[in-house]
């Protein structure tokens, strides 16, 4: 038993549906590499780690297969799978298109509400930056976009976007800590904020886009650092 499935240390909330439990749990691993590239997912340690049955095993694992997160040999070892890039890129363009539109809708009408709750957010990242703290600052990063899709009513957008980020999102998680990466991320989530407050649209829009174009510019420098990482 390897100590990355060390048993007990999950502990399973009987409360909720089991294999979205595995999914989530694995997926973060997956994204924030504690789960790196080429580690084998083994269904009878992973029951074991989790205290399940293989059903929910499996369920979460074809889950983690459809985003593109692991590599599924039927009746063999499930692989975490490496970067693809391309899919990447895709992802960028579905999540910038639909942000852009998000932001706009917001500086329309923007909700006091929402802006002393992403406000806070932010502060929350300062929090965490200052004591370099990059996995807590990626989770409240992930919260700043989500608030902004609840607020324009389109949570299921989000979760569905989501779904098609996993590559993305792991660029992102490698990029954050290279040179001033998260002090970046941090000022303009502050310039979004302000855009959607103040009801400038084109503003908000700007800054998204130069927010979310960030990671792919810097594509070369992470791969130069990250080379096995990466599919061929």
């Amino acid at each position: 038993m390897t100590q990355l499935f060390r048993p007990g240390s999950f502990r399973l909330d009987r409360m909720r549906n089991a294999s979205a439990q595995v999914f989530e749990h694995l997926r973060e691993r997956i994204i924030s590499f504690d789960l790196k590239p080429g580690v084998q997912l083994q269904r009878d340690e992973l029951a074991i780690y989790f205290d399940l049955s293989s059903t929910p095993i499996r369920d979460a694992l074809t889950r983690l297969g459809e985003e593109g997160l692991v590599d599924i040999v039927p009746k063999q070892i499930t692989t975490v799978r490496a970067i693809d890039v391309e899919s990447a890129r895709q992802a960028h363009l579905l999540r910038l298109s639909l942000e852009l539109e998000i932001v706009h809708l917001l500086a329309q009408a923007p909700s006091r509400t929402l802006v002393t709750t992403l406000e806070n957010i932010v502060s929350q990242q300062a929090l965490a930056l200052s004591h370099g703290d990059f996995a807590t600052f990626a989770q409240a990063d992930q919260t700043f976009h989500r608030q902004m899709f609840i607020a324009a009513q389109a949570e299921t957008l989000w979760h569905w976007m989501r779904g098609q980020s996993g590559q993305l999102d792991r660029l992102r998680r490698l990029h954050l800590p290279i040179k001033n990466k998260a002090a970046t991320v941090l000022s303009d989530h502050g310039s979004i904020v302000a855009a959607i407050g103040a009801r400038d649209a084109q503003g908000a829009q700007r800054n998204v886009r130069k927010h979310l174009s960030g990671t792919l510019a810097q594509l070369d420098t992470i791969r130069t650092d990250y080379p096995d990482y990466f599919l061929a």
